[in-house]
Parts: C-alpha cells; structure tokens; sequence
C-alpha cells in the first residue's frame, strides 16, 4: 500500500478553498475510485486521467487505486482536478523512479495544481484561475501549476510563483527536475471597450443630468419614453463617463468572470465597469444565477462593480424583475442550490428603459391603449422595486431645431465631473469602507451625517403626505448628497434634498 498526496484549489460559488488529493494504491480488485462529494464532471475523470498517464509515458497502477479530495464534505465540481489527482497517482505508484518521487516529496507539498487532462495527456485551461489562486496564496502556498492558456490570469496574482503547462509528461520532467516549465506570464492590458461618446446625443437634456447624477452616486435610473427618443443611446454611453476600477475592484470584478468562464484569454484584467444588457426574456436563473449543484454566476454578478441595463423592462417578467430587489438592497446575490447556498457579489448599478405604453408611438396624442392597458403595462415594475429606483425621468421628443443645431457635452466633459463627485464621496465614506453615495445606509444619513432641520423640511413633507416611504426617504438622503458633491458643496441643502425628492416622481424631475 503507498500514499500519494498533492494540493489543487476547489470553487463553492465565489469562495474558494484548497483541497488535498490523495491517492492510495493497494491490492485487491483493480480499478479506479474517487470520493469526496464530486460531481459528474469530477467522476469522469477516471476515464481522462488513466489515459492521460498512459499516453505520456507514465504508468498506471494495475492495482486498486482510490483517489480522496478532502475535505470530503466540500461538494466539488468541474475538471479543474485532473492535473492534481494524475501527480498524486504518480507519486502514489510504487514503481516510480526514486528521482520523481523525491524531486515530488520536495515540491508538492507547497505547490497547488490546476488543469484538465486531455486523454493524450495534453493541459486544458479551466475557470475560475484567478480566485483559486488567491486562496492559495493566502493559504501559503508559494508556487503554482496551471495551464498555458490560463497564465495571463494567473500572472494577476502576485507573491506566488507561477508555472505553465502544455501536457502532463512535461510536469512530470519537471518534478523529476529533468525540465523547466514557463514561468513568465504574458503581459497582460487591462480589458478596455471603447464606450460611445455622449457628444452623440443631442437635446435630452434633462435625461442627460439625470444619467450624469446617476454615474456620480452610483445610483439607480429609470428612463421612459417613445420608442427611438434615445433610451437605449443613452444608456450605452454610460459606462463611457463612468471612473475605471481600482486594483481591488477590478480583480473582484474579473474573478467573477472568471467563475462565469467569460473572460478573455489573451486581456483578462477588466479595468472598466462592465456593461451588461441581456434580452428582457431573460429568466429569474439567468438574472440570479443557478444550475445544478452549485449555481453559477447570473447577469446580476456580472455587472458587479457595473452597469445593469434592462431595456424594454415592461416586457419582462415580474418575477424576475422583483428578483433584483435584494441585490439592490443588500449588494450581493444569495442562490440557495442542492449543495448548499451560493453568494455572489453584486453591487451594481441598475438601468431601466421602458415605453409608456404597448402600442409606443411617437407622440402621446397618437396613443391607442385603454387607461387600464397603460397601467398595466408598467404595472410590473412593482412598487417595492420602484422604491429602489432613485431617479426616473420622462423623455420627450426634441425638437427639429435640436436636432440639426445642437451638438452633445462630449463624455470626457461629463467623467470629469462624475470622477469629482466620486472623489468627494470616497473621501467621505473611506472609514466605513463605502466607495459611493449608492451604498451608504439610511441609519448613517439619519444619524452621524444628519442634516439640519431646514434641510430635512421637504423631506418631513414628503413623508406627512405619503408621497415617498420611509426607504425612500433614505434613497433620496443619497441622492441629496450626490448632488452635493457634483456642485463640490461639502454638505447638502434643502435645494438638493428637494430635487432629490423630485427625481423620485414617477413623471421625473422637475
């Protein structure tokens, strides 16, 4: 009986953990056992590992062999474990020459492995590289194994040596010492899509601010209006007079992509906040995340740190659109699956557009819809979700002389002052550990940041009349100060707490 070890890196949603690989050979009836809560995926690898060895020179043990991935109570999926359970079965083969297993006693035990074996033995690349190897960097471990085509992702983690692999025989020259595996990543640029400029849009000008005060605070934004008035437009330059991530930001951003196996081989560093419009038939899985075992990441965690936007959100679902009520509230998504719960970040910003009614023409007058098919129409948008929607705003068609005369703030002009703004609030909110207006809770606003009585007027007002909850107070207390901050005022004022109020009517501001 011999014992072969070695150490790969499992996934439970965004939350990795190490995982020790056992093999052990002994006598009896030959064959080929995994244990540890492995999916299908993972139990395949019997039939990609054996080969794998075999076709690269190695030999299989003809004896039972049981491969243990601890701890055995992690559910564990995907075949990110192949690399490590084929070194763990040559380590563990009593006829292995003396060099490998004593190069192999040597390395192993600070060394984590991450692959899938092709059955010639070649090195497959696999997600979610990134979060596994900043667990094991925090777990100590000081060098790394991975496929040649997952090394620019591994090269984003610092303090732990990095090593690439094409097929399996060149590790094993490796841990015999007979070879050298590469060692320099390639040099990697941060993912950056050009954004549309804002000078395209012309009029609009009240939507405009809307969408610039909405880009200061990180706040959430509803925008309605006749098909072909600049909705859409608007909101695909938003990213554009959006500040890039920082260093934190943007790798919490490109793990999750990461998991969701969505991210570029060659660029995998997103530095700008990701903008993501799926079709509105997507499904409450599709927003939230989900599958069999432990859900994956949904479109929600991919605009984590980004913009969200649902156009034509009237056609959506209501179940769905009144899923995204806790991420909004809490920032993160939480999918309760078979092997247990999976909490994804998702601290993004919400962009809806909608028309104001089914038939949508052009002008208002024109409208052939019944006063109950127009209510019913943005009926699904619920009001505990319209609670959470900061600003809205009504766009009107502009006029001919706009069209032809005017010419749009181009987004450089309007990132300036967003950037300002967002600098002004991290300065702030940095103690708490808040980086926007957007997320600061109510209990502070009404508390250690109270505003004076004269200030808070409107507000008591509002409230008196029923006119906004008491959530929406709180929402609009945010926005108060993001409209302090674009104006460089340390401290909101009853004009800003007014118009923060305003930009809460479901007709818009004022």
């Amino acid at each position: 009986m011999t014992l072969g070890r070695a150490f790969s890196v499992g996934l439970n949603a965004f939350r990795a953990r190490v995982v020790e690989v056992q093999a052990n050979t002994s006598r009896g009836t030959p064959g080929f056992f995994i244990t540890g809560l492995a999916d299908v995926a993972l139990r395949e690898a019997r039939d990609r590992v054996r080969p794998a060895i075999v076709n690269s020179g190695g030999n299989f043990p003809e004896l039972k062999v049981v491969v243990a991935l601890a701890p055995a109570n992690m559910p564990k999926a995907g075949p990110g474990f192949d690399l490590a359970m084929a070194v763990s079965i040559v380590l563990a083969d009593k006829d292995a020459d003396d060099k490998l297993l004593e190069a192999g006693a040597m390395l192993v035990p600070s060394t984590v492995f991450l692959g899938e074996l092709g059955l010639d033995g070649a090195i497959r690349p696999v997600r979610g590289v990134l979060p596994c190897l900043l667990e094991a960097r925090r777990a100590g471990f000081v060098r790394a194994v991975v496929p040649r085509a997952n090394m620019a992702e591994a090269g984003l983690v610092s303090g732990i040596e990095i090593h690439g692999a094409t097929r399996f025989a060149d590790v094993c020259r490796w841990l015999r010492g007979d070879a050298e595996l590469d060692d320099e990543p390639p040099p990697v640029d941060g993912l950056t899509v050009p954004s549309p400029d804002m000078a395209d849009v012309v009029g609009q000008g009240q939507a405009r601010r809307a969408l610039e005060i909405a880009a200061a605070g990180m706040h959430h934004i509803l925008m309605t209006g006749p098909p072909g008035i600049g909705k859409t437009m608007l909101a695909r330059r938003l990213p554009g007079i959006l500040p890039s991530l920082g260093e934190d930001e943007a790798l919490e951003v490109t793990a999750i992509h990461s998991i969701a196996g969505a991210l570029p081989r060659r660029r995998p560093l997103i530095v700008e906040p990701p903008f993501i419009a799926p079709h509105h038939s997507v499904t409450v899985t599709a927003l939230l995340g989900g599958g069999t075992g432990t859900a994956r990441p949904g479109v929600a965690s991919l605009a984590h740190r980004g913009v969200l936007f649902l156009d034509e959100c009237a056609e959506m679902g209501a179940k769905a659109l009144d899923a995204l009520r806790q991420p909004l509230e809490e920032g993160e998504v939480r999918v309760t699956r078979r092997d247990g719960v999976a909490t994804y970040p998702a601290r993004l910003q919400l962009v809806l557009a909608a028309n104001p009614c089914p038939c949508a023409p052009a002008h208002d007058i024109d409208c052939v819809c019944s006063v109950v098919a127009r209510r019913r129409y943005l009926g699904k948008l619920s009001g505990p979700l319209m609670d959470r929607i900061d600003i809205r705003v009504r766009m009107n068609p502009p006029g001919n002389t706009a069209l032809l005369t005017e010419c749009g703030e181009p987004s450089t002009a309007v990132r300036e002052r967003v950037v300002a703004a967002r600098d002004a609030a991290v300065a702030r909110w940095a103690h708490h550990g808040w980086r926007t207006n957007g997320e600061v809770p109510g209990s502070v606003l009404r508390g250690e940041f109270r505003l004076g009585p004269e200030a808070m007027r409107p507000v008591e007002l509002f409230l008196r009349d029923g006119r906004v909850t008491a959530r929406g107070a709180d929402r609009a207390l945010r926005l108060a100060w993001t409209l302090a901050d674009l104006r460089g005022a340390e401290r909101p004022n009853q004009d800003d707490v007014a118009q923060a109020l305003l930009y809460r009517d479901r007709g818009g501001a004022a």
